[in-house]
């Protein structure tokens, strides 16, 4: 038996940081990596699709993203299961019981709306721990497995939320304890189990059968993503007793969100730095975030502003990164000298130069952007 794994679709969600066209694209990409889910479960074969939590990106959306969102998962064409999850959980305006959802909703999709077992087909049981607040108190996996006794049927675990192991606050009370799904797994009780919540591909333990799939289209940078992008690929074995499993990561994400940590302290950095970013493919599809630390005259100042004005075009979105950026603009001795200005405007000039050496001052970062300026009105920079 073969299935599809797969979370955090959280459709129509934005990006703050995402302006003109870029955002309609990034949530058009979304909806067609669910869409696109038929061609894989076509050329693997498989029965049906599992979507553990965060479906959508919250319960208050806008009609035209349930509808199209419903679209993309009707054109899948074999049965979808979903599971509400923290973003759009079962209370008391959830989107799966808006009057929208309900009368849009394609046949092959099938709300897991309920904690427990859900019938597949024979012999195959979904077990279900769907998520009725953002908030819950209670280890909603945990509670799911006490119901369960032992079956000669094949069961999936869908489920959404940290795990134990991997969550530095151990005592947050709706945590998933590992330990618990290992029990179940050993004891026969469960074959699999499919989770989402954390965006980045995981295999949680040593038995080969507790997976994260991650988001299939990234969601956050890289420090924070590691390995978005995934579908699984999930094979039980029904024929043995044991129900061995193999899980085959699919990657279908497009696009990327990146950060590039760069010193930047002469003109040759801007110009490596200039080269790496052309280099870069999919910049339409590419989010980059730069950590660029440094001390820089203020023409290579102007130079590296011109450099990132010019990528900010070309990609997504292009942009520093404040918290780690930490650029000191010096003006050089004789940088201003050769202007070919004299009388007033020379000693402004002077009185700019001294008030931008002056440190890390409000006044110094606007006599430092002047200067830049004034630099780019004369073709001393790159425009």
């Amino acid at each position: 038996m073969r299935f599809l794994h797969t979370a955090d679709w959280q459709l129509g969600m934005t990006r703050h940081f995402l302006a003109g066209d870029a955002q309609p694209r990034y949530s058009a990409a979304r909806r067609d990596a669910v869409a696109g889910l038929k061609g894989l479960a076509a050329d693997v074969g498989a029965e049906f699709v599992v979507v553990a939590g965060d479906v959508f990106e919250h319960n208050q959306l806008a009609p035209h993203v349930i509808g199209q969102s419903l679209e993309a998962m009707r054109a899948i064409g074999i049965p979808v299961y979903l599971l509400p999850g923290n973003h759009d959980p079962l209370d008391a305006s959830s989107v799966y019981t808006s009057a929208l959802f309900k009368a849009e909703r394609p046949d092959n999709v099938v709300v897991l709306d309920r904690p427990g077992v859900h019938e597949v087909r024979p012999g195959l049981q979904i077990v279900a721990a769907p998520w009725r607040s953002k908030a819950p108190t209670t280890d909603l996996v945990a509670e799911v497995l006490a119901t369960l006794s032992a079956a000669d049927d094949t069961r999936v675990l869908v489920a959404h939320g940290g795990v134990d192991v991997l969550d530095p606050d151990r005592d947050k009370p709706s945590l998933i304890r590992l330990a618990e799904l290992d029990r179940a797994v050993a004891g026969g009780l469960i074959h699999y189990v499919a989770l989402g919540d954390k965006h980045s591909l995981t295999n949680v333990g040593a038995s080969g059968r507790v997976w994260y799939s991650g988001s299939p289209e990234v969601t956050n940078f890289d420090d924070v993503e590691a390995d978005p992008g995934h579908v699984l690929v999930v094979d039980i074995d029904e024929s043995i007793p044991e129900r061995p499993v193999t899980v085959e990561p699919c990657h279908i994400g497009r696009w990327r969100f990146v950060t590039l940590h760069n010193q930047v302290d002469t003109s040759r950095d801007i110009a490596d730095l200039d080269m790496n970013l052309d280099l870069m493919t999919d910049k339409e599809r590419t989010v980059v975030r730069l950590a660029l630390t440094g001390s820089l005259t203020v023409t290579d100042r102007a130079t590296l502003d011109a450099c990132l004005d010019k990528y900010a075009r070309l990609f997504a979105w292009l942009g520093l990164w404040e918290r780690h950026t930490d650029l000191a603009v010096i003006p050089a001795d004789g940088e201003f000298a050769d202007l070919g200005i004299g009388g007033f405007s020379a000693t402004a000039v002077d009185e700019l130069v001294a008030t931008a050496r002056a440190g890390d001052t409000e006044s110094a970062s606007d006599a430092q952007a002047a200067l830049a300026l004034l630099l780019r009105l004369t073709d001393r920079s790159v425009a």
